[in-house]
This record gives structure tokens, sequence and C-alpha cells, in this order.
């Protein structure tokens, strides 16, 4: 587990906390460039992780952003997160390829399949496991999908758990007028769809695809932080022009739009994921599974997971 941190988010800090202020302007510009690096999770799978780094602590109210592969396991090798607490903030699972078991200690269980979204507010505290399903631990295949943690604000930390999942065929879709850019809203709006999701607080998720010499313009509320984690490919951000690369994240300026375009010279496709939420401006103090508002409430939070108050996952 990580050492507890508890952090400011209204500190201006520039590197390793939320970003510096910049007055509102449209559209929106790049502002800094994280690079993902490398770790490992769960039962020992490596992830590409932009958040939290040594250059971003956070991006309020995203606490963490996880790309797992992509990666092809052999016959008996996929592995998985293991039973875990969760307490204070919402995990969100998007499936792009393989399958995910999931099972947690209030009764619920499921398959995650591509292209599924697994939307789980933890609030006052849930046992989880995220594991592969058994066809895919016994032939082996593709893996590859995001996890972000969504924090809550302090008034809904011990809010009741709950759980939405959303099938690939429920994400709402929606292709630029050109033809060359498409977007799959998982949360908030984007050409026109809304999701279908329900947030606790206003957040945005979207997952775009947009060919060589595609452009497109999409708007955003003011008030949201805006990070555009790039996944694929190269993709040119606002009217300045700056290219970000597979495995980075952008964080953008204040603004009502943003640009998107890639260079008609590129050969591969830009896929990324756009998160923008408004700031919860609380005190964050977080140590592995549990993120609370002061170091107090977890060692509560330890205490209930020690004492069982969270219950277990029964096989």
């Amino acid at each position: 587990m990580t050492p507890i941190a508890t952090i400011n988010p209204t500190d201006i800090r520039k590197g390793n906390g939320t970003m510096e202020h910049t007055p509102s302007s449209d559209p929106r510009q790049v502002k800094h460039i994280v690079t993902a690096h490398r770790q490992t999770e769960g039962g020992g799978f490596i992830v590409r992780r932009p958040i939290p780094s040594q250059d971003l602590e956070l991006l309020d109210p995203f606490l963490l952003l996880d790309e797992l592969g992509p990666v092809t396991y052999d016959p008996g090798k996929a592995i998985g997160a293991p039973d875990h607490p969760h307490r204070g903030f919402e995990t969100v699972t998007y499936l792009l390829e393989g399958e995910v078991q999931h099972k947690d200690s209030a009764g619920h269980q499921g398959v995650l399949r591509p292209g599924d979204i697994q939307w789980m507010t933890a609030g006052s505290g849930v046992v989880h496991s995220e594991m592969p399903s058994p066809e895919l631990l016994d032939k082996g295949g593709p893996m590859h999908g995001f996890q972000i943690w969504v924090n809550l604000p302090a008034r809904l930390k011990m809010t009741n758990p709950r759980y939405q999942e959303i099938t690939r065929d429920q994400i709402p879709t929606a292709t630029a007028s050109d033809g060359l850019a498409q977007v799959k809203v998982v949360a908030g709006k984007a050409l026109g769809v809304e999701a279908i999701i329900d947030t606790h607080t206003p957040i945005v998720y979207h997952d775009w695809t947009i060919q060589p010499g595609g452009q497109v313009s999409t708007d955003i509320s003011s008030d949201h932080n805006v990070g555009v984690y790039v996944f694929s490919g190269t993709l040119v951000i606002g009217t300045d022009g700056q290219e970000v690369e597979n495995g980075q994240l952008a964080v953008l300026t204040e603004g009502s739009t943003i640009q998107f375009a890639v260079s008609p010279n590129e050969s591969t496709v830009a896929r990324f994921l756009v998160l923008g939420g408004i700031p919860h401006n609380e005190p964050v103090a977080r140590y592995g599974p549990f993120v609370m508002n002061t170091k107090e409430e977890l060692q509560q939070a330890f205490a209930d997971y020690q004492g069982g108050r969270m219950g277990q996952i029964k096989v």
C-alpha cells in the first residue's frame, strides 16, 4: 500500500499536485503533459498510470487513472485483483478487450465483456474482487481496459454503495459530420448525445476515436477540470497545435470547448479518453484503497475493515 498522503487541492502547485490557475480561455489549450509510468497492481498485472504520479498527484475530482494492457495472456496465466476493500470514492472500470468477473461483499457479481462499463460507488465501504473470467483464465487471450477513481465529496463519503453496469450496446455513440471522428459517451455529453449513467457530481468520461485527417470540436463546461489521456496514435489538441503522444495525459486550461485533430500524415488512428469534473476543492487523505478527508477518517476506515464491518465476499 502507498503511504498515507494528505493533499489540499487548493494548493497552487505545478508538477506534483493540482495545476496552477489559468484565466478562462476558449477553446481550451494544453497546459501540462504527464507521461504515464508503469507499475504492478492487483495480483501482479502491469498498468500504465499518469495519475497519481510524481508529476500529478490528482486532477480533482479524479484520483487515479490506470490503463491495463493491452496484454495477451497464455492459458492459465491471466491475473486480476483479488478481494480488496474500498471506501470514500467511486471506481469506474471500462473494458476494451477480455473478460472480468467481479464479486463484492454486498452480494453483487457479474462479468464485464468488451465495451462494458461498471460504475461502482464504494461510499461507506465494500470488499470487491476483479478477476479474469473462467473462460479467459482457461483459454487465455487479450486484456485491455481502464480503471479510474472518482473522488466523492465529504458529504457523500459514507453514502450507500451503488452499482451501475452498462453494456457496450447501451453506451451512446455519435459520429462527427465528416465521419472521421467518433465518440462513446460514458458520462456527460458530446456531439449531441448524452450518457445514461447517473453520477453523484457532474462528470465527463468520453472515449474518442479520430482517423488521420479528422478534426472535431466538442463543448465542455467551463467549471470542469479536464484531462485527455491518449492511448493510441498522436493527437493534436487546441488551436496551439500541441501534440500529445500515446501514453501521455494532457491537462487542459479553462474554457468551454475543446478542439481535437489528427494530422493527415499519421498512419494510426488516435484513441483517447476525455475526463472532466467539477473539483471538490477539499483535503484528500488517501492510503491504499481508502480515500477520505482526514487521517482520523482513514484510521476509522481501517478499523471498520479489520473489524469485518465492510463484510466479506462469499464464494
